[in-house]
């Protein structure tokens, strides 16, 4: 259980702050995979986004935040810090109270969990990792600073609710300021480098080990569609192909979805797409409920719009499905075309797509083919991608294994 007495995580120059540009105890993504995996080289102090009444407001689903502690020792080698804002800080002017106050929050919680530096002790912080576009290096002094570019903020800013110019600056001041650059797709690194800031490519991972039993774990028991099942596990907004997602049900395919949806993100269009008899919706689920799911699903889909923001993106799902043994069927994203393995069908129209997840319903499964996949998954967890930034920021013990795929 998370403590939220004063405890020491360990010398001031052994300490790893990241910043993350998602909650921790929200839907499993790229942040807090990383920061668990990161917490194996170094202490963890991981920073939430912040958060004011006006957001717990907006987003019902955050509200628990309202009863957290601001800081939490979650195990001995990570801390959770949930930094406050005034409301309103998207708002022109207000928004250039963020970074101050994530800064000042910061430095206490390092203060706070942080054990005096002796004598002949380096007093900066070991590194600062950060997903995020906001001025936050100065909130802590470190050895080395790491900007980790997950999306294309500036191509998403409409998305994201907030003005492009806003975020170009931002952008570029992270950039120019960070020790070093990296980013989890190739055209990310390519626009980056391009702009003199070499980038290093850190793709997204997965966790083998959450996947290893699925063929023996009992599956879930609200599923009521019959097998053969073709799945979606993730978020449902516009980053999604609704029409893909529709063609795989037209062919008669049992079609199980399984994670939030965005209200606003075709409402009408997603309503009816339930209303048919072979399609099923679940809603979202803790990652470690996602087994059961997963048990009953053959085929994972990866039904990516083809839009700019995606374009720069690399979804987790992809590696997920394969690391519980399944076929995937995906659209032409540079994240598959990166990944480079047979064992994902592409396919961007339709009535193409819905024709690869046919092919793929009537391919075996032998267990030869599950354990290939399972072990390309495996070159491609979240250890090694933590390994990669760890030895990026030059922590103890992240000497980079000659298996590893190239970044």
């Amino acid at each position: 259980m998370p403590s939220t007495e004063t405890r020491r995580l360990g010398n001031r120059g052994d300490l790893l702050v990241y910043f993350a540009t998602t909650q921790y105890d929200g839907p499993a993504g790229t942040d807090r995979h990383l920061a668990d995996q990161l917490s194996r080289y170094a202490p963890v102090i991981f920073v939430d986004p912040p958060v004011s009444v006006l957001t717990l407001r907006n987003h019902p689903d955050l509200r628990r935040l309202a009863d957290e502690p601001k800081l939490q020792v979650l195990h001995p080698r990570l801390a959770r810090l949930i930094p406050w804002v005034v409301p309103g800080v998207t708002r022109p002017g207000l928004h250039r109270l963020v970074a101050p106050m994530m800064r000042r929050a910061t430095r206490a919680a390092v203060a706070r969990l942080a054990a005096p530096a002796g004598r002949g002790t380096d007093a900066r912080l070991a590194a600062v990792v950060s997903t995020r576009i906001d001025d936050l290096w100065s909130a802590a002094p470190a050895r080395r600073t790491l900007f980790y570019a997950t999306d294309d903020v500036t191509v998403g800013a409409d998305l994201l609710g907030m003005p492009r110019g806003r975020m170009l600056r931002h952008e570029a001041r992270t950039l120019r300021t960070a020790d070093v650059v990296a980013a989890v797709s190739p055209p990310l690194v390519r626009r980056y480098t391009d702009a003199g800031y070499p980038a290093h490519l850190v793709p997204t991972g997965c966790d083998p080990a959450a996947y290893a039993d699925v063929d023996t774990t009992p599956p879930a028991a609200e599923v009521r569609l019959p097998r053969p099942i073709v799945g979606f596990v993730g978020h449902i907004n516009s980053r999604i192909d609704l029409a893909l997602l529709e063609a795989v049900a037209a062919a008669g395919h049992s079609l199980l979805l399984v994670g939030p949806r965005s209200p606003g993100y075709q409402p009408q269009r997603f309503t009816a797409l339930l209303q048919r008899h072979n399609v099923q919706w679940v809603g979202a689920k803790p990652f470690t409920a996602l087994p059961g799911y997963l048990r009953l699903i053959d085929v994972g889909l990866t039904p990516y719009a083809q839009s700019a923001f995606n374009q720069a993106s690399f979804p987790l799902k992809t590696l997920e499905y394969l690391a519980a043994g399944r076929a995937v069927v995906a659209t032409p994203l540079p994240a598959t075309e990166w990944l480079g393995a047979d064992l994902i069908r592409v396919a961007a129209d339709p009535a193409q797509f819905a024709a690869q997840v046919g092919l793929a319903l009537a391919e075996p499964r032998p267990a030869a083919l599950v354990a290939r996949r399972r072990e390309f998954a495996e070159r491609h967890s979240w250890a090694v991608r933590a390994r990669r930034i760890a030895d990026l920021v030059a922590l103890p013990g992240a000497t980079r294994d000659a298996s590893e795929p190239p970044t």
